[in-house]
């Protein structure tokens, strides 16, 4: 009988491992992850997403480790900070800390909800970037009787936090097809049935949630930009200076035998 190498172990059990990530995802009830658009480079974009997380978010979470100040680097004024964005009595130079009282969020929701200065880049997997699961999690709410909030999600479902931008989006239920599979029915998603109109129609609504997902994956490291920048600037030193180096050596070597 033939055994099988490290090598083959090895892959066998990253294959294994590999398949119960994905049935675990699949029996949780997740959906796939959609694509979020890359804005973070787009100032008004970046702006109107500031202003949807102060207005929607910083009621329940905080972004303890995001001062306002910061805002300053999307194009934000300190005088259209403080008229726009600051609120209760928080100061400019202070970290964005929620309304809400600890004791109270716990009681309502079961327990604090999370801080969410680094949210995008923390829910990264198997399905995408952390700012994929947001994107598409911020637009799978569904109004759900059975649920303590009254609403349900697909991307996470049982989810304890309820539906913050309901009256921008209103109200959807899931579709779907009934099937059989190995002579069991399942129910495949195949898309929404908007129930009651929102503020916004369905395509102004994404645009809006893609807004404040580039604004938490920019908070979450608001210097990529500038790194990516200098980034590039490096390798083409680094490809100039290997070309001048490669040149000298030549050079220097030319009459040596």
């Amino acid at each position: 009988m033939k055994t099988m190498g490290f090598t083959q172990k090895i892959i066998l059990g990253l294959l294994m491992s590999l398949g119960l990530s994905l049935g675990a995802q699949a029996a949780s009830g997740g959906i796939a992850w959609d694509k979020a658009p890359s804005k973070t480079n787009d100032m008004a974009a970046l702006q109107n997403g500031a202003k949807l997380f102060v207005n929607y978010c910083l009621n329940c979470h905080s972004a303890a480790f995001m001062r306002y100040t910061r805002l300053g680097d999307i194009g934000l004024t300190p005088e259209q900070i403080k008229a726009n964005l600051l609120v209760t009595n928080s100061k400019i130079g202070d970290t964005m800390k929620a309304a809400i009282d600890p004791q109270q969020a716990k009681d309502w929701f079961g327990a604090n909800p999370p801080d969410l200065t680094v949210i995008a880049r923390s829910r990264a997997g198997a399905g995408g970037s952390g700012a994929d699961y947001l994107y598409t999690y911020m637009r799978t709410f569904y109004k759900d009787a059975e649920k303590p909030t009254g609403w349900n999600n697909l991307a996470f479902p049982n989810v304890a936090m309820p539906h913050v931008l309901w009256e921008l989006q209103g109200e959807r239920q899931p579709v779907y097809e009934e099937m059989t599979e190995h002579g069991h029915a399942v129910k495949i998603f195949k898309g929404w049935e908007q129930v009651k109109p929102g503020a916004m129609t369905p395509l102004q609504y994404d645009q809006a949630v893609g807004d404040l997902v580039n604004y938490l994956q920019w908070m979450g490291e608001p210097v990529q930009n500038t790194r990516v920048r200098i980034g590039v600037w490096v390798l083409l030193f680094l490809g100039v200076f290997t070309l001048i180096a490669w040149r000298l050596n030549v050079a220097y070597w030319k009459d040596v035998k």
